[in-house]
């Protein structure tokens, strides 16, 4: 009886589990929908941006270049013109003759009373990742202790900095002092696509809709770190004291560190060095993050669709090391898989029809992840692109799993024109000559370019 009575009970359980994480995700998508709506949609002026320049603290911008990555010269002009009395910009580069710094001679110039400077590695290694090797002599040189990093494909309003700045270095008389210290302000990536290839606008309809809805919504419940460095600020001093280790400082509180190697430099061992940064600061000294209502405008060029598929796939790969629990609910996350197994669940509990229901879900999905696109683009898709918009966001939700599938097999990936095998806690080291398989063979065909953003042309 009891052997007979186990498989309905197991099917029971299933059912009622597969609704409740159903009803759990819609709260979290609705929650990033309706918390997309309140920062977003409106973005005040900073009184910091009209303040005398020694009432405000400064800011270094250290923005990382390699070559002539989309849109450089307008992402690169939009840190000249921020509406902020007390700020310097580095340009970091490995080499002197990085064709990058072609666009930032020309910007200097044209703005010659932006304190600008460049600043070159000339082969100084701290670790493997090569950003923050191309990062080490600006972090040095840096004369504020607010570090503002900025992703060279990445474009910011005039008054980005301001509003960070508030939220980082908030008035002693704010009304709404934050419980605990922030140690990172960060903004949600926004992709807008320049070139209009199937990979570029499948990373578009990623990037702008089921990413962001839930980035933001798990920043607002705040209860793990979660930050994607396209744009970060955050204290040098802070990050002096940590090393990536992720355990709590005893005596964080009375300004204890961490022993060995600490900062920047710490870091250098990881690929993912920006979502190391910030779970360093809250977890070794029990600091918070918060958004600010900007966003970070990722310039999107011709990318393929393979080079899609490449970049996702090296993302899961790097996070599959760093937070496994997290990567291995992520297909639980998308439309398709939760949509299959809520409908499953209904026709068993209650006989509700698959096609009655997935119909009803995919719209409603949709319609929660249009509203997240016009929260942070300021208006909804143009009526011109809508439809390739929803073909892409189709494409993006069916590809998911399989992508997904793919990744968490291999360890290996790619970026920069360089292989990397990724290790436990997401460091990385060279991978070996040959490597890769099948599946690197896969990857690499049909692949425009190793960087996945096509270069733009020298201006004249």
């Amino acid at each position: 009886m009891v052997v007979s009575e186990s498989p309905g009970v197991f099917k029971f359980t299933l059912a009622v589990a597969s609704l409740v994480w159903y009803a759990v995700l819609w709260g979290l998508g609705v929650l990033g929908c309706l918390a997309a709506r309140k920062r977003y949609r409106l973005r005040p002026r900073s009184p910091l941006a009209s303040a005398p320049p020694s009432s405000v603290p400064g800011v270094s911008i250290l923005r990382p270049l390699k070559g002539l990555d989309t849109n450089l010269y307008e992402n690169l002009e939009s840190t000249f013109t921020q509406e902020y009395p007390n700020y310097e910009i580095f340009f970091c580069v490995d080499e002197e003759d990085d064709q990058a710094l072609t666009v930032v001679r020309e910007l200097m110039a044209k703005y010659p009373n932006v304190n600008a400077r460049i600043a070159i590695r000339n082969g100084a290694t701290v670790g493997v990742n090569p950003k923050v090797n191309n990062l080490m002599t600006a972090y040095h040189q840096a004369a504020h202790d607010i570090l503002w990093v900025l992703d060279s494909n990445v474009m910011v309003d005039r008054g980005t900095l301001a509003r960070a700045v508030d939220i980082l270095n908030p008035p002693s008389s704010s009304s709404h002092p934050p419980r605990c210290r922030i140690g990172v302000v960060h903004h949600v990536p926004h992709a807008w696509v320049t070139k209009h290839t199937l990979g570029s606008r499948i990373e578009e309809a990623f990037l702008n809709t089921n990413h962001a809805k839930m980035y933001i919504a798990i920043n607002t419940v705040a209860i793990e770190s979660c930050v994607v460095g396209k744009s970060c600020l955050y204290r040098k001093s802070d990050l002096e004291r940590v090393n990536g280790s992720l355990k709590p400082i005893p005596n964080a509180d009375a300004g204890g560190c961490q022993p060995g190697e600490r900062g920047l430099a710490a870091f250098g061992r990881f690929l993912a060095e920006d979502n190391m940064i910030a779970s360093a600061l809250w977890h070794e000294l029990g600091l918070r993050h918060d958004l600010s209502c900007d966003v970070a405008k990722n310039a999107v060029g011709a990318m393929s669709l393979m080079d899609y598929i490449a970049r996702r796939i090296r993302w899961v790969r790097v996070r599959k090391h760093m937070v496994l629990a997290a990567t291995v609910i992520e297909p639980f996350t998308e439309s398709v898989l939760v949509g299959c197994l809520a409908s499953l669940g209904l026709r068993y509990l209650f006989g509700v029809p698959p096609w009655l229901f997935l119909p009803i879900h995919f719209l409603v999905w949709l319609f929660i992840d249009m509203d997240v696109f016009a929260s942070l683009a300021g208006h909804p898709v143009p009526p011109s692109m809508r439809w390739q918009f929803l073909g892409s966001w189709a494409v993006r939700e069916l590809m998911a799993l399989p992508i997904w599938m793919i990744a968490v097999v291999g360890s290996e990936v790619e970026w920069r024109g360089r292989r990397y095998e990724v290790m436990a806690n997401g460091e990385v080291r060279p991978a070996e000559e040959g490597g890769g398989g099948v599946t690197g063979w896969f990857l690499r065909w049909g692949r425009k370019h190793t960087d996945y953003y096509e270069p733009l042309e020298m201006r004249e």
